[in-house]
């Protein structure tokens, strides 16, 4: 049963489709995925694009921090990959803070901060201010995971930031 699950990839939404007329200045975010930190856990969660990831669903958030007391810290960081000659690579990353209450159902967020981190990754820079040594540590670790050679084909800033 398990080997039939599908792996989840960095791809989201494929943009194989040339379309012309309305949409045609559309983002693509076919190489754009979110990784969440949860703890000194990091995992990839192909629901971050919408707002439904595993930690985000049924949560109702809100942009006022103080109604989250109990919230913990959690991350999405967004992670843009590209192209070069020799395969792909790790291209820009961001992170976004959030506060998540499990129990009360409650987070705090603020969905502006996403989208413009989701946009430095995207224009392929590199925004991890904020991430505890333990939470670098765990993003460098998932990174290598899902894929070896992605990492080592990344610029050398994305590795000094993680290390």
């Amino acid at each position: 049963m398990e080997a039939d699950k599908k792996k989840l990839a960095l791809n989201i939404v494929s943009s194989k489709v040339n379309h012309k007329g309305f949409g045609a200045g559309a983002i693509d975010l076919s190489n754009v995925s979110g990784v969440i930190i949860d703890g000194e856990e990091a995992y990839l969660d192909e629901g971050t694009l919408h707002a439904k990831s595993k930690i985000e669903k049924g949560i109702k958030f809100s942009m006022n921090k103080e109604e989250v007391p109990n919230g913990r810290k959690a991350w999405i960081v967004w992670v843009a990959v590209d192209r070069a000659e020799d395969g792909a690579y790790y291209a820009g990353m961001s992170a976004c803070e959030m506060l998540i209450d499990t129990e009360a159902r409650r987070g705090w967020k603020i969905l502006a901060d996403h989208v413009n981190k989701m946009d430095a990754a995207m224009k392929r820079k590199f925004v991890l201010e904020g991430l505890s040594d333990k939470e670098r540590e765990a993003l460098r670790t998932c990174l290598i995971a899902h894929n070896e050679d992605w990492w080592n084909r990344s610029d050398q800033t994305l590795k000094d930031a993680l290390s």
